[in-house]
Order: C-alpha cells, then sequence, then structure tokens
C-alpha cells in the first residue's frame, strides 16, 4: 500500500488536531503491535514503513505544518524525502527517533550527535531553476580504527565498578517522612556503564573524530535568501552508537547586478532616451529566461511600470510564479550642443497644449462618459 495515498493522520489513528504527545503514543503503541516479533502478519513490515514515515512527518514542526497545508504532494515539492529505515532492526528506529528502544528502555549513555552547520553560495539564476550543489560539512564521524568502541583495538573496555555497568546509580537518603530514593546518571562513566581502560590511539577514547564530508545538496527552485536545508543525520555521530544529529545548511543568494529580487517578484528597470519615450521605441530587457524585446509606446512616460506575467520566482513549496515588474527611467540630456539647443526651441514653439496633453485613464473615461 502506498503510503502517498494514505492520511498521516488515519495511519496513526489520531485526530489533524492531535498533540504532539498524542501522536507520540499512537506510533509507539503501533511499533510495538506491528513488531515481528509480536505481529506474524506478513504485511507488518510495510505498515511499520508506513506509520514511521508518518510519525516522522506529524512530529517535525515544519514538515507538519507543510503536509496539513499542501497534503503530499506539498511535501515533495519542499523536498521531503522520507528516512529509508532497516526494517531488520527496528529498535534502532525507536532510538532514532526517541533515543531509548522499542520497549522504551533508555540506551545507556547513547546520546544523539550535535547539528551542524554550513553553507553556500549561489546565483540568482540558480535560485530560480534549482540546482545540486556539493557542500563539504565538518562533523564528527565515527572513528575507524576501533568503530566508535573507543578503545584501542584488541583491547575491550571494562565494566564501569561504580554502577556496575548499568550507568546509573542511586543514592537512599532517610528523613523523618522515610526513605527517598533518587536515581541519576552515573558521573564515573558518564551513563555508558563501561570505561575505556586503554584508549585508542586515533581518537583518544572518543570513538569520534572531526572531519569534512562533501554532501550533494539539492536547493529547490524558488528559494530564499537565508533559508535553511534540513539534511536528516547527516550531522555529528552520536555518542556511543546513538543517533547521528542533522545537518543545516543556510543558503545565500548573491545579488544580480541586473534583476531585483522583491519576495517571489523581480523588479528591473529600463533606461529610455527622452527622444524614444516620445516616439516609441522597441528595447531588450533581461529576465530570468534571458533577454525579452519589450515594446514602449510613444508618450512613455518616466516612472511607468509595466508588467510580464510569471516571469519572476517559482513559488517555493507551491505551484505557480511570481511577476517582473519593469520600471521606466527617461534619460534628460544633460549637456546640449548650440545646434540640440536651437532644435528644441524650435521645438517648443511648435508645441501646445495638445502636445502635453495626458491620455485619460480609467476613471476620468468614466467620469467623461456619464457626462
Amino acid at each position: 500500500m502506498a503510503t502517498a495515498e494514505r492520511d498521516y493522520y488515519e495511519l496513526l489513528g489520531v485526530a489533524r488536531g492531535a498533540s504532539d504527545a498524542e501522536i507520540k503514543k499512537a506510533f509507539r503503541a503501533l511499533a510495538r503491535e506491528l513488531h515481528p516479533d509480536v505481529s506474524k502478519a506478513p504485511d507488518a513490515p510495510e505498515r511499520f514503513k508506513e506509520i514511521a514515515q508518518a510519525y516522522e512527518v506529524l512530529s517535525n514542526v515544519e514538515s507538519r505544518r507543510l503536509y496539513d497545508q499542501y497534503g503530499h504532494a506539498g511535501l515533495k515539492r519542499g523536498g521531503f524525502t522520507p528516512t529509508d529505515f532497516d526494517l531488520g532492526n527496528l529498535g534502532d528506529i525507536f532510538s532514532a527517533f526517541f533515543g531509548d528502544d522499542l520497549f522504551g528502555r533508555s540506551a545507556r549513555g547513547a546520546g544523539r550527535g550535535g547539528d551542524a552547520v554550513a553553507g553556500v553560495r549561489i546565483e540568482l539564476a540558480e535560485a530560480y531553476t534549482g540546482v545540486t550543489r556539493p557542500v563539504d560539512v565538518e562533523a564528527a564521524t565515527a572513528c575507524g580504527r576501533c568503530d566508535g568502541d573507543g578503545a584501542e583495538p584488541g583491547t575491550t573496555p571494562a565494566t564501569c565498578p561504580t554502577c556496575a555497568g548499568a550507568g546509573r546509580v542511586q543514592q537512599v537518603s532517610r528523613s523523618v517522612f522515610g526513605e527517598f530514593v533518587r536515581t541519576g546518571t552515573c558521573p564515573n562513566c558518564g551513563g555508558a556503564g563501561r570505561i575505556v581502560v586503554t584508549p585508542c590511539a586515533e581518537c583518544g577514547g572518543e570513538g569520534r573524530k572531526l572531519t569534512t564530508k562533501s554532501l550533494d545538496v539539492e536547493i529547490p527552485a524558488g528559494i530564499h535568501d537565508g533559508q535553511q536545508i534540513r539534511i536528516r543525520g547527516a550531522g555529528h555521530a552520536g555518542a556511543n552508537g546513538g543517533p547521528a544529529g542533522d545537518a543545516y545548511v543556510e543558503v545565500r543568494v548573491v545579488r544580480d547586478e541586473r534583476l531585483e529580487r522583491d519576495g517571489n517578484d523581480i523588479v528591473t528597470t529600463v533606461h529610455l532616451t527622452f527622444i524614444e519615450a516620445a516616439l516609441g521605441a522597441t528595447v531588450s530587457v533581461p529576465t530570468l529566461e534571458g533577454d525579452f524585446e519589450l515594446q514602449f509606446e510613444p508618450g512613455t512616460q518616466p516612472g511607468e511600470v509595466r508588467m510580464l506575467r510569471g516571469k519572476g520566482m517559482p513559488v517555493l513549496q507551491h505551484y505557480g510564479r511570481g511577476d517582473q515588474r519593469v520600471l521606466v527611467d527617461v534619460a534628460v540630456p544633460r549637456r546640449l550642443t548650440h545646434e540640440q539647443r536651437r532644435l528644441l526651441e524650435q521645438f517648443e514653439q511648435h508645441s501646445n497644449e495638445d502636445t502635453y496633453r495626458r491620455d485619460e485613464g480609467f476613471f476620468e473615461k468614466l467620469r467623461s462618459a456619464l457626462r
């Protein structure tokens, strides 16, 4: 059954206005029900994949808002790709979502890795079409020498003597009201339950080391300057086998000297001489799709705006495009020769009120018709 055809709220059995806690509770219950050790139904793995994808979308504020507004089409438009989980170990899925195993037990010492941040610069034309760019991300990865164990190959970590491998310690205090038991992370092993006696020579016992990896980042068409793209699991590796963090790539759109962006619209200015404005002219106007021949009628006035419908930016995570506004600037000569001045004076002598009379606009025409 294709998840794209099913409603995510229906899959989890919750209302559209369900809280985060209700969604989490519903997913936990269904996941335990569909675990291969519990369910013998042949479609259990596929159903688990469906509810995992539903929870992945609805547990994230940004993707849930996008889904609520535009449905599955909006998720695809926004570049959402469901995580490809290994269904052979469903406990790892719970660890990725909650930091614990399938039945709610905390992973000892395992912690989610931190998020990594990187940046990329693109041209306005690339923001118009969308582009895939390689981006270098610096993040901690599992040490290859010790496979993230932290211990020198050939050696084995020792059980923590303080917590006896539990990763947590209890303190009992007595008062007139009775006994109080406090449980906390073991201070000796940091919750790992073991002590690295002989640290790995390459990572110093950390199990991770800082490396730079190149990611092919798909930048969607219509992205705005300063927006971030989230890449799940591309951040710092988690401690003691915990899930990796995410990588956030900030996109900076380089300003174009010819075209100015205003939301989803593009604004450009065309320069006409006062002769071209008076007599009319055909001028080449730059657009994101190349130069466009635009005709200006005789008597074009400075400050006029011509609208090119649909020649703006694609609307991010939606359909349609903005427009391009072409602002007319009329250049008036600053320095005249004697002959040019004489000709202009002669022109002025032959001018009258009709020469500069404005054409009637819509409201003027309406008033004339009523009269």
